[in-house]
């Protein structure tokens, strides 16, 4: 088939051509950044904590009135828990990842330092912290009891020792000799000592207004807090999580009924909540990028349709002079091919132009390049299947009546 005689018959319905072009080029430029976005969120969600997930449950407990023996309360329950068969580990905390609250400092080289060198997220525990979440030490130890202070909301205390991740140290310090340095957290002036690093603890955040590389910045200060309403986290033997928690409520009620006990989940259903938005978002940009190949779809139907019914009067010359309906399909599927290929190459530039916006203005990870072959290769077939229904139509039609109908 030529293309001079489909190029001539495109430049008399131009604009037809032209407008089925834009919307080629707009549909592939929304589609492409769509699936990269989606792609991102997506992974977001599958981002590990640190934790040992599938064994780990929470639930929020809130005392009744101020009372005045809170420390030995707390106390009372962590070990009444830590005696139930299949418990690991409990600690009491304010936060805990992903939970979508929780503290977070600034952290300097020394005390009169301005600009603190990183920001971290940072968890109060007793020396049960680490066994209880899960997490693996990598280098260094965790706190002993004799490191473990009170903490009330209303005192002022500056850990000597701390715990941070792997992320938190080679922020600090790249040349990876973190354990052992001082640092200083939370606008003190006295030095905080590094003993220990984890692997890998996410911030009570999914997502920082640090940015993304900064989820991970986490630190552990040796410090049990003491108030009325605390979250409970409990890690359990592999198996055991369900029967534990539903034994959890009825043990703490016997050790004090001035209480209440609520929240109680697995962790799955925190990691859930966190990731909420992410999901919501790549449902919403997955509809939209349907709807938009949908319409697209359907344009492409119905400029072919009515090109179709403009041009039966050559269709059936054609079909008189010898063309066969392999030949008829062939001149529609083409033209459709050149169409497309001029709206996609605009659609790519414009699809890169838009991520290079996003990259800068929104701190998003630049697009790569197979979702711009992806978005193309679905416009492409898209398109092709679009144009199948019109041009058999027109193949089909017997040279006479075609000829006739003119």
């Amino acid at each position: 088939m030529e293309i001079i005689p489909i190029i001539t018959a495109l430049r008399r319905s131009s604009l037809g051509a032209l407008l089925i072009g834009l919307q080629i080029a707009l549909t592939l430029a929304i589609v492409c950044n769509c699936l990269s976005v989606i792609q991102q969120r997506l992974e977001r969600t599958q981002r590990p904590s640190g934790l040992d997930e599938p064994n780990i449950f929470t639930l929020s407990n809130q005392w009744v009135g101020q009372p005045e023996d809170l420390p030995v309360r707390i106390r009372e329950d962590l070990a009444a828990l830590r005696s139930l068969p299949g418990v690991i580990d409990v600690v009491a905390s304010e936060s805990f990842p992903l939970n979508g609250r929780g503290p977070s400092a600034g952290v300097a080289f020394t005390a009169d330092q301005r600009q603190p060198a990183a920001s971290t997220a940072y968890y109060m525990v007793d020396e049960h912290g680490l066994a209880a979440l899960g997490v693996r030490l990598v280098a260094g130890r965790g706190f002993t009891a004799d490191e473990i202070r009170q903490f009330r909301s209303t005192d002022t205390y500056i850990p000597s020792v701390a715990i941070v991740t792997r992320a938190l140290a080679t922020t600090l310090f790249p040349s990876g000799d973190a354990l052992g340095k001082n640092i200083y957290l939370l606008s003190s002036r006295g030095p905080t000592r590094i003993v220990g690093i984890v692997d890998r603890c996410q911030t009570p955040l999914a997502a920082t207004s640090w940015g993304e590389q900064f989820v991970e910045n986490s630190a552990f200060l040796p410090v049990q807090i003491i108030h009325t309403k605390l979250s409970y986290l409990v890690r359990t033997r592999a198996g055991q999580r369900d029967a534990v928690m539903r034994v959890v409520p009825g043990k703490l009620l016997q050790v004090s009924r001035a209480r209440i006990i609520e929240n109680i989940a697995p962790f799955s259903e925190t990691r859930a909540r966190a990731y909420h938005a992410d999901r919501a978002l790549s449902l919403i940009l997955g509809s939209v990028c349907a709807l938009l190949l949908v319409v697209t779809a359907f344009g492409v139907i119905g400029l072919t349709s009515y090109w179709v019914s403009q041009r039966r009067s050559q269709i059936g010359i054609r079909r008189a002079l010898g063309a066969r309906k392999i030949d008829i399909l062939s001149y529609f599927h083409l033209e459709n091919l050149l169409i497309v290929g001029c709206g996609a190459a605009i659609g790519i530039a414009l699809g890169v132009a838009v991520n290079l916006w996003l990259a800068t203005s929104l701190q998003l990870t630049r697009m790569n390049v197979q979702f711009i072959g992806l978005g193309a290769a679905i416009v492409f077939a898209l398109s092709q299947a679009a144009v199948i229904w019109p041009a058999w139509r027109a193949a089909r039609t017997p040279p006479a009546i075609a000829a006739r109908g003119a």
